[in-house]
């Protein structure tokens, strides 16, 4: 009985917190908390210009909104939300370019998660986080929404169902 408590126990503890999608480097669970956002409603973007892995060089012009997420190929967070992209209908808005950069990931990581996943957007690799470590301290997937301007008209954490929907365009 004590040995079946224990591993109760033991179980509990290494599984709490563990829903959010954190690096392996990153301390174990804290609360969203203690997450910190760098760039904010009104800020001006700073990455104006990225290469995708197609070699695709991508500006961000005055013609149109973007949609920025910050994400992980192994983070289930992060799948559930491009997944829930896919469904969208935010994929044929002519006046929206969508962007996701894969924390930690590189073109070839990024190559094979497409395969599986046939995501019709830019997808750009961030292998030593300089990208990401510009907008947060942790935590993925992120999400910012820019208007024409670049500037920044919401940021969200996206580690919920259905984030996209909550996604403000006014």
């Amino acid at each position: 009985m004590k040995t079946t408590i224990k591993m109760l126990l033991l179980s509990t503890v290494l599984t709490s917190g563990l829903s959010g999608c954190k690096a392996s480097n990153e301390a174990l669970p804290q609360a969203a908390d203690d997450y910190q956002t760098y760039i904010h409603t009104g800020d001006i973007f700073k990455h104006l210009q990225f290469t995708d892995i197609k070699n695709q060089t991508i500006q961000f012009d005055t013609k149109h909104k973007k949609l920025v997420i910050l994400f992980a190929t192994w983070c289930s967070d992060s799948q559930r939300l491009l997944s829930e992209l896919k469904q969208s209908e935010l994929l044929i808005q002519a006046d929206l370019t969508i962007v996701a950069i894969g924390r930690e990931e590189n073109n070839t990581t990024l190559e094979q998660f497409n395969e599986a996943m046939q995501l019709p957007i830019h997808l750009v690799a961030d292998p030593n986080r300089d990208i990401y470590n510009t907008y947060a301290n942790k935590g993925i997937p992120r999400v910012i929404l820019l208007d024409e301007h670049n500037q920044v008209m919401q940021t969200l954490i996206g580690e919920q169902p259905n984030t996209l929907s909550k996604l403000n365009w006014n």
